[in-house]
């Protein structure tokens, strides 16, 4: 392919997985603002965040091969707020020697609502990715709080088809959080997200 510029993400990603380094280095000129961008935003440190793409973006490359993405933007903002979340894991263990000098409980608490806010934020990159009708059925029972008859009759499905379609959500989203390492810490943190 000449014109790289033109080609679709998922031909790219196609490109790529044959070890297309041209491919690779569209897709980094694509998304490597917006990566940025949104890196940046959690934690307002450009040094970091520029390590933080970085290394999204290496392990884009070091995993072509055994990747199956559907929606490469999706695929890179949830890898981008995964590993701010690793980022922020980090800071705290080279900070646990400094926390003798402040009060344990604020610190605690601090960081608890660091690790939910980041949490929520990957799931929320879990969530987009899911199958559409899936998607609404857990944003209508988990966010907005609505019952099973409510989310039936807003979608015109039967009740059981919410109850089919919300299992079938935090099962994805059980299996996301449990190959990144997190299941625990979700339930934790957001146990009522899967009652």
């Amino acid at each position: 392919m000449s014109d790289y510029n033109r080609v679709s993400d998922s031909s790219l990603l196609s490109c790529i997985a044959i070890d297309d380094h041209r491919a690779f280095e569209e897709i980094y000129r694509r998304y490597w603002k917006k990566m940025l961008k949104i890196s940046w935003n959690h934690t307002k440190d450009t040094d970091a965040s520029k390590d933080i793409v970085h290394e999204v973006f290496l392990s884009l490359w070091q995993r072509r091969a055994s990747l199956e993405i559907k929606d490469l933007p999706a695929f890179l903002a949830t890898s981008v707020k995964f590993s701010v979340f690793k980022h922020y894991q980090r800071e705290q263990r080279r900070s646990a020697l400094a926390r003798e000098n402040y009060q344990p409980e604020t610190l605690t608490q601090d960081e608890s609502k660091l690790d939910a806010l980041f949490l929520e934020e990957f799931i929320n990159g879990i969530v987009e990715q899911l199958p559409e009708r899936c998607q609404l059925v857990f944003k209508y029972s988990r966010i907005y709080g609505m019952k099973n008859s409510e989310i039936a009759e807003k979608l015109s499905i039967s009740e059981k088809g919410v109850e089919a379609n919300l299992t079938r959500a935090l099962k994805i989203i059980r299996h996301e959080l449990k190959n990144a390492g997190l299941l625990g810490l979700a339930i934790y943190y957001i146990s009522d997200l899967f009652n």
